[in-house]
Protein backbone atom coordinates (compact mmCIF):
# COMPACT_ATOMS: atom_id res chain seq x y z
CA UNK A 1 0.00 0.00 0.00
CA UNK A 2 1.49 3.33 -1.06
CA UNK A 3 -0.86 5.70 0.78
CA UNK A 4 -3.12 4.90 3.73
CA UNK A 5 -5.25 7.68 5.24
CA UNK A 6 -7.30 6.85 8.32
CA UNK A 7 -10.02 8.78 10.15
CA UNK A 8 -9.13 12.14 8.61
CA UNK A 9 -10.75 15.16 10.26
CA UNK A 10 -10.10 18.68 8.90
CA UNK A 11 -11.73 21.89 10.08
CA UNK A 12 -11.44 25.61 9.43
CA UNK A 13 -12.39 27.20 12.72
CA UNK A 14 -15.86 25.93 13.54
CA UNK A 15 -16.46 24.69 9.99
CA UNK A 16 -15.88 20.97 9.61
CA UNK A 17 -14.67 20.16 6.10
CA UNK A 18 -13.71 16.49 6.46
CA UNK A 19 -15.25 14.10 8.99
CA UNK A 20 -13.62 10.72 9.50
CA UNK A 21 -12.65 9.84 5.93
CA UNK A 22 -10.67 6.66 5.19
CA UNK A 23 -9.06 5.74 1.88
CA UNK A 24 -5.97 4.12 0.42
CA UNK A 25 -3.97 3.80 -2.81
CA UNK A 26 -1.94 0.86 -3.99
CA UNK A 27 1.17 1.57 -6.05
CA UNK A 28 0.25 2.05 -9.70
CA UNK A 29 -3.41 2.89 -9.10
CA UNK A 30 -5.35 5.87 -10.35
CA UNK A 31 -8.01 6.59 -7.72
CA UNK A 32 -10.68 9.30 -7.88
CA UNK A 33 -12.48 11.16 -5.14
CA UNK A 34 -15.66 12.63 -6.57
CA UNK A 35 -18.24 14.92 -5.06
CA UNK A 36 -19.96 18.27 -5.36
CA UNK A 37 -18.31 21.62 -4.68
CA UNK A 38 -17.74 21.97 -0.95
CA UNK A 39 -17.74 18.22 -0.27
CA UNK A 40 -14.20 18.38 1.18
CA UNK A 41 -12.21 17.03 -1.76
CA UNK A 42 -9.58 19.77 -1.91
CA UNK A 43 -9.28 19.75 1.88
CA UNK A 44 -8.31 16.08 1.71
CA UNK A 45 -5.51 16.80 -0.76
CA UNK A 46 -4.32 19.74 1.31
CA UNK A 47 -4.33 17.49 4.37
CA UNK A 48 -2.25 14.83 2.62
CA UNK A 49 0.21 17.48 1.44
CA UNK A 50 0.38 19.07 4.90
CA UNK A 51 -0.95 22.43 3.69
CA UNK A 52 -3.71 22.28 6.30
CA UNK A 53 -3.37 20.45 9.64
CA UNK A 54 -5.42 17.45 10.61
CA UNK A 55 -7.70 17.73 13.62
CA UNK A 56 -7.49 13.96 13.89
CA UNK A 57 -6.32 11.00 11.86
CA UNK A 58 -3.16 9.44 10.47
CA UNK A 59 -1.46 9.32 7.08
CA UNK A 60 1.04 6.65 6.10
CA UNK A 61 3.08 6.91 2.91
CA UNK A 62 5.39 4.13 1.78
CA UNK A 63 4.72 2.41 5.13
CA UNK A 64 5.96 5.44 7.09
CA UNK A 65 3.74 7.78 9.08
CA UNK A 66 3.93 11.33 7.67
CA UNK A 67 1.10 12.89 9.70
CA UNK A 68 3.40 15.30 11.53
CA UNK A 69 5.78 16.08 8.65
CA UNK A 70 5.98 19.56 7.12
CA UNK A 71 4.84 20.08 3.53
CA UNK A 72 8.39 20.27 2.15
CA UNK A 73 9.25 17.00 3.90
CA UNK A 74 6.28 15.27 2.28
CA UNK A 75 7.37 16.67 -1.08
CA UNK A 76 10.88 15.30 -0.54
CA UNK A 77 9.35 11.94 0.35
CA UNK A 78 7.88 11.81 -3.16
CA UNK A 79 4.45 13.46 -3.07
CA UNK A 80 3.62 16.24 -5.52
CA UNK A 81 0.42 18.20 -6.08
CA UNK A 82 -1.16 19.81 -9.13
CA UNK A 83 -3.26 22.62 -7.62
CA UNK A 84 -6.71 23.74 -8.70
CA UNK A 85 -6.68 26.12 -11.71
CA UNK A 86 -3.02 25.30 -12.44
CA UNK A 87 -1.58 28.27 -10.46
CA UNK A 88 1.56 28.62 -12.53
CA UNK A 89 3.90 31.55 -11.98
CA UNK A 90 2.55 33.97 -14.62
CA UNK A 91 5.68 36.08 -15.24
CA UNK A 92 8.12 33.17 -15.31
CA UNK A 93 8.76 31.35 -18.58
CA UNK A 94 7.65 27.77 -19.12
CA UNK A 95 11.21 26.58 -18.45
CA UNK A 96 11.51 28.68 -15.29
CA UNK A 97 8.18 27.33 -14.02
CA UNK A 98 9.44 23.79 -14.52
CA UNK A 99 12.63 24.55 -12.65
CA UNK A 100 10.66 25.63 -9.57
CA UNK A 101 9.63 21.97 -9.31
CA UNK A 102 13.22 20.88 -8.61
CA UNK A 103 14.22 23.63 -6.21
CA UNK A 104 17.09 22.31 -4.06
CA UNK A 105 16.75 18.85 -5.63
CA UNK A 106 19.42 19.11 -8.32
CA UNK A 107 21.72 16.69 -6.50
CA UNK A 108 19.16 13.90 -6.55
CA UNK A 109 17.46 14.48 -9.92
CA UNK A 110 18.93 14.54 -13.42
CA UNK A 111 17.15 17.69 -14.54
CA UNK A 112 18.22 17.46 -18.20
CA UNK A 113 16.81 13.93 -18.49
CA UNK A 114 13.56 14.99 -16.84
CA UNK A 115 13.18 18.07 -19.05
CA UNK A 116 13.74 15.98 -22.18
CA UNK A 117 11.16 13.40 -21.02
CA UNK A 118 8.62 16.11 -20.21
CA UNK A 119 9.08 17.90 -23.53
CA UNK A 120 8.58 14.59 -25.33
CA UNK A 121 5.36 14.10 -23.37
CA UNK A 122 4.17 17.74 -23.53
CA UNK A 123 5.39 18.93 -26.91
CA UNK A 124 3.51 22.23 -26.69
CA UNK A 125 5.60 23.17 -23.64
CA UNK A 126 8.79 22.65 -25.65
CA UNK A 127 7.41 25.02 -28.28
CA UNK A 128 6.53 27.56 -25.56
CA UNK A 129 9.78 27.08 -23.61
CA UNK A 130 10.74 30.79 -23.51
CA UNK A 131 7.23 32.24 -23.22
CA UNK A 132 5.85 33.66 -19.97
CA UNK A 133 3.27 31.31 -18.50
CA UNK A 134 0.54 33.96 -18.65
CA UNK A 135 0.69 33.83 -22.47
CA UNK A 136 -0.39 30.16 -22.49
CA UNK A 137 -3.95 28.98 -22.96
CA UNK A 138 -5.82 27.44 -20.04
CA UNK A 139 -5.14 23.93 -21.26
CA UNK A 140 -1.46 24.69 -21.80
CA UNK A 141 -1.17 26.14 -18.29
CA UNK A 142 -2.74 22.98 -16.90
CA UNK A 143 -0.20 20.87 -18.78
CA UNK A 144 2.56 23.08 -17.38
CA UNK A 145 1.26 22.58 -13.83
CA UNK A 146 1.26 18.81 -14.34
CA UNK A 147 4.75 18.87 -15.85
CA UNK A 148 6.05 21.04 -13.00
CA UNK A 149 4.83 18.42 -10.53
CA UNK A 150 6.32 15.56 -12.58
CA UNK A 151 9.81 16.98 -13.04
CA UNK A 152 10.85 15.71 -9.60
CA UNK A 153 9.82 12.16 -10.59
CA UNK A 154 7.29 11.73 -7.73
CA UNK A 155 5.91 8.46 -6.38
CA UNK A 156 2.44 9.96 -5.89
CA UNK A 157 0.71 12.73 -7.83
CA UNK A 158 -2.20 14.59 -6.23
CA UNK A 159 -4.41 16.31 -8.81
CA UNK A 160 -6.99 18.91 -7.76
CA UNK A 161 -9.96 19.70 -10.06
CA UNK A 162 -7.91 19.49 -13.25
CA UNK A 163 -10.98 20.13 -15.43
CA UNK A 164 -12.03 23.38 -13.77
CA UNK A 165 -12.35 26.27 -16.23
CA UNK A 166 -11.41 24.22 -19.29
CA UNK A 167 -13.43 23.69 -22.44
CA UNK A 168 -14.68 20.11 -22.94
CA UNK A 169 -12.10 19.38 -25.66
CA UNK A 170 -9.26 20.49 -23.38
CA UNK A 171 -10.72 18.47 -20.50
CA UNK A 172 -10.50 15.35 -22.67
CA UNK A 173 -6.88 16.13 -23.54
CA UNK A 174 -5.79 16.68 -19.95
CA UNK A 175 -7.56 13.55 -18.71
CA UNK A 176 -5.91 11.55 -21.49
CA UNK A 177 -2.52 12.82 -20.27
CA UNK A 178 -3.31 11.56 -16.75
CA UNK A 179 -4.50 8.22 -18.09
CA UNK A 180 -1.30 7.75 -20.09
CA UNK A 181 0.91 8.74 -17.15
CA UNK A 182 -0.80 6.07 -15.08
CA UNK A 183 -1.18 3.28 -17.65
CA UNK A 184 2.07 3.72 -19.58
CA UNK A 185 4.42 4.99 -16.87
CA UNK A 186 2.91 3.42 -13.74
CA UNK A 187 2.46 6.74 -11.94
CA UNK A 188 0.19 6.52 -8.90
CA UNK A 189 -2.42 9.30 -9.03
CA UNK A 190 -5.07 10.55 -6.61
CA UNK A 191 -7.54 12.68 -8.55
CA UNK A 192 -10.26 14.82 -6.97
CA UNK A 193 -12.94 16.04 -9.34
CA UNK A 194 -16.43 17.46 -9.75
CA UNK A 195 -16.43 15.99 -13.26
CA UNK A 196 -17.45 12.53 -12.08
CA UNK A 197 -17.90 10.98 -15.52
CA UNK A 198 -14.46 11.94 -16.81
CA UNK A 199 -12.66 10.91 -13.63
CA UNK A 200 -14.47 7.58 -13.29
CA UNK A 201 -13.69 6.71 -16.91
CA UNK A 202 -9.92 6.86 -16.32
CA UNK A 203 -9.64 5.65 -12.70
CA UNK A 204 -9.45 2.17 -11.25
CA UNK A 205 -11.38 2.88 -8.04
CA UNK A 206 -13.25 5.83 -6.59
CA UNK A 207 -14.65 7.29 -3.39
CA UNK A 208 -17.81 9.40 -3.31
CA UNK A 209 -17.72 12.32 -0.88
CA UNK A 210 -20.68 14.23 0.56
CA UNK A 211 -20.33 17.03 3.14
CA UNK A 212 -16.99 15.76 4.35
CA UNK A 213 -17.91 12.07 4.58
CA UNK A 214 -17.31 9.11 2.29
CA UNK A 215 -20.75 7.75 1.38
CA UNK A 216 -19.78 5.26 -1.31
CA UNK A 217 -16.71 3.54 -2.74
CA UNK A 218 -15.89 0.87 -5.25
CA UNK A 219 -14.47 -0.01 -8.64
CA UNK A 220 -14.97 2.86 -11.07
CA UNK A 221 -16.67 0.68 -13.66
CA UNK A 222 -19.22 -0.36 -11.03
CA UNK A 223 -19.83 3.20 -9.85
CA UNK A 224 -20.49 4.28 -13.44
CA UNK A 225 -23.46 1.89 -13.41
CA UNK A 226 -24.56 2.59 -9.83
CA UNK A 227 -28.10 4.13 -9.82
CA UNK A 228 -27.33 6.62 -7.04
CA UNK A 229 -24.10 7.80 -8.62
CA UNK A 230 -25.72 8.03 -12.05
CA UNK A 231 -28.60 10.11 -10.72
CA UNK A 232 -26.65 12.47 -8.44
CA UNK A 233 -23.30 12.82 -10.19
CA UNK A 234 -23.67 11.70 -13.79
CA UNK A 235 -27.00 13.38 -14.60
CA UNK A 236 -28.69 10.15 -15.71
Amino acid sequence: MLLDARDLHIAYGDIRAVNGVNFYLEKGELVSIIGANGAGKTSILNGIMGIVPLKNGTIHFNSKEITSLATFQRARAGIRMVPERARVFPRLTVYENLMTGVYRLHKTINVDVQITWLYDRFSILKERNDQPANTLSGGEQQQLAIARALISNPNLLLVDEVSMGLMPKLVDQVFEVLRQLNREHGLTILLVEQNAMASLEISHRAYVLETGKCVHEGQSEDLLEDPMVKEVYLGH
